[in-house]
């Protein structure tokens, strides 16, 4: 059985910003944007990896989301604990060069953590946590 992982997802509240920061500070492609009802979903992904994707989606608006739950959702993206993703460069300096000189939130810069990677963490627009490991 092959199965691969086509896309993740992660929430926005602005898809300027967003679309501004995955394809202009990460150099990502844009393969999707689309709107309805005043929101946007828009699909990126890393240049020459068409088969992986990540969709940028406006927070809680699916079927049977409470006002409660949908609170929650907003709170917890200000501060910045729903969501991470993790990405991998051979060149880890190179990126986070880019990262602050494009005034990127940093949350830590390139460490040797104590489990064997070498890796950085900042945060996009929307408050997701982007740990980027040395590959």
């Amino acid at each position: 059985m092959k199965i691969t992982i086509h896309a993740s997802f992660l929430p926005h509240n602005d898809a300027d910003a967003a679309l501004a920061f995955y394809r202009d500070t990460l150099g990502f492609e844009v393969r999707n944007d689309v709107g309805y009802n005043g929101l946007r979903w828009i699909t990126v992904g890393p240049a020459g990896q068409p088969e992986t994707s990540i969709v940028l989606h406006p927070p809680a608006v699916g079927p049977g989301i409470t006002d409660e739950e949908r609170r929650t959702l907003v709170e917890m993206m200000a501060k910045g604990t729903y969501a991470t993703l993790l990405l991998a460069t051979p060149d880890l300096d190179g990126v986070f060069a880019r990262l602050q000189a494009r005034d990127a939130e940093i949350v830590e810069e390139p460490t040797d953590q104590p489990y064997g990677v070498r890796d950085c963490a900042v945060r996009d627009p929307s408050g997701n946590l982007l740990r980027i490991q040395q590959r």
